[in-house]
């Protein structure tokens, strides 16, 4: 895609505070929001199409219909307008001063059709950027936020439909855990940072991952592709298992086999699944678990653990299971024990290691049906490719997307060494040629978040 030059003029920054007044109060965050993987910004972006707004007696103007409808979002939301405080021992709690949140207006000489593949649109759209610290809250919590300022902006509510819960002690460990905590990949992950800790993040591997020679592919997943994916899985698994399962799994496997030129068959392999956990109790037992409303951290991060050798040498239905295996065992004892893991941690971040492989699922988050007035986003979601720009080989997102021909689906964008990446294109390509010929459709391109076309 040609870069694009455009002049952008922004106006003064301003504080938008509370609409009405809210309680002065200093907050704890939860042991999960605490983490110091978290203490960064979510970058979050949305496309809208230009056309007269259907909010309720607005002036049409989007800059002062969502400004409007964010200083009445706060007062529910009045945490969001307060302060991050470090406390001792680095804890972390939000002083509720009501000042606010910084917003910016601008104008750019740009249309959105000239957004490479955000296409037929006309001019006069706009986009709505916003960053949020994530020890506040996850995408869910953002997204259920942003729904509340949608629903006012569009007059369709004088209060937020969903109340909103703060309750962050239901995520707080014990001041003294038990040594021994959870069975799984996620101490494994966490030992390895334990064991060799000499302030590099990443631990050595037998795979030296360049920067200056890495490609950004995206790789759409339609109805063909889940279902040429299914037909290869065991009887079991062609039910249960999730689409989100079926992706992580075939991309966990054929990752492995495109980067396995430069491993040894035992180095390990860890995909780390992004698993909201609220409702999972519920779900299960019929206990309440996490509240409705809840809009903290409340995700887990269960770790499927492999080898280099086996993940190549066994069917796609081996790293499926073991994929959703290390999901099921998501439940808010699950959620506890890891809260107990994470304080007995110290809060620290984990080391990385280039046999590691995160992802996680946005469409759940559904920042796509978030309308303000305008309609539905031409795109909603993450700023960024990957999740983990300074690691751009580590992390996917699972974002939501309708091909050329009208088919929904999925796409996931993946960095990789060129040499890997051309080995994950062939991959697809077989893939591809696997899916049944009634839902098989031409591919598109993906939004220009991502600035390179959908395989």
């Amino acid at each position: 895609m040609a870069t694009i030059n455009f002049t952008v003029h922004r106006r003064p920054a301003v504080l938008v505070a509370p609409a009405s007044p809210t309680p002065r109060e200093l907050k704890r965050l939860s042991d999960f929001d605490d983490q110091e993987s978290l203490r960064f910004r979510i970058p979050v972006i949305h496309f809208y199409k230009s056309k007269e707004s259907m909010a309720m007696g607005c002036s049409g103007d989007p800059a002062v219909v969502i400004r409007d409808a964010v200083a009445r979002a706060l007062v529910p939301y009045y945490p969001f307008a307060g302060r991050l405080r470090e406390h001792d021992g680095g804890k972390l709690a939000v002083d509720c001063t009501g000042e606010g949140v910084l917003f910016v207006e601008a104008d750019a000489d740009v249309c959105l059709e000239q957004f490479g593949d955000v296409t037929r649109l006309a001019c006069g759209g706009f986009v709505l950027a916003l960053r949020l610290n994530h020890t506040m809250a996850d995408a869910l919590g953002l997204t259920q936020f942003l729904g509340a300022v949608a629903e006012l902006a569009r007059g369709v509510a004088q209060a937020p439909t969903v109340r909103p819960v703060w309750e962050r002690h239901l995520l707080e460990g014990q001041r003294n855990p038990p040594p021994r905590i959870i069975s799984d990949g996620l101490e494994l992950w966490y030992e390895a940072e334990m064991a060799d800790d000499d302030g590099d993040n990443i631990i050595p591997s037998s795979l030296n991952l360049k920067d200056d020679d890495m490609a950004l592919r995206s790789f759409f997943f339609g109805p063909g592709e889940i279902a040429a994916i299914r037909d290869q899985l065991s009887p079991d698994l062609q039910k249960r298992a999730s689409r989100f399962d079926v992706i992580a799994g075939w991309l966990w496997k054929h990752r492995t086999m495109a980067l396995a030129p430069d491993y040894s068959a035992d180095e390990p392999m860890l995909i780390l699944v992004v698993v909201n956990a609220r409702g999972r109790d519920r779900e299960a037992t019929g206990c309440a678990g996490i509240p409705t409303g809840y809009y903290g951290n409340a995700f887990a991060i269960p770790v499927a653990v492999s080898t280099a050798g086996e993940l190549c040498a066994n069917p796609v239905s081996y790293a499926v299971g073991l994929v959703k295996e290390a999901k099921d065992k998501v439940d808010m004892e699950y959620m506890r024990s890891a809260a107990n893991l994470i304080v007995l941690r110290g809060r620290r971040s984990p080391r990385f290691t280039v046999g590691m492989y995160s992802l996680t699922d946005e469409t759940k988050a559904r920042f796509h049906d978030l309308d303000f007035g305008w309609g539905r986003p031409v795109y909603g979601g993450p700023a960024e490719a990957v999740g983990t720009p300074a690691l751009p080989w580590l992390s996917s997102f699972i974002l939501p997307f309708k091909n050329a021909s009208g088919e929904d689906g999925a796409v996931v964008p993946v960095c990789l060494p060129r040499l890997a990446m051309d080995r994950l294109v062939d991959e697809m390509g077989k893939l591809r040629r696997r899916s049944p010929a009634d839902v098989q459709q031409p591919r598109h391109g993906f939004p220009a978040i991502v600035k390179r076309s959908a395989l």
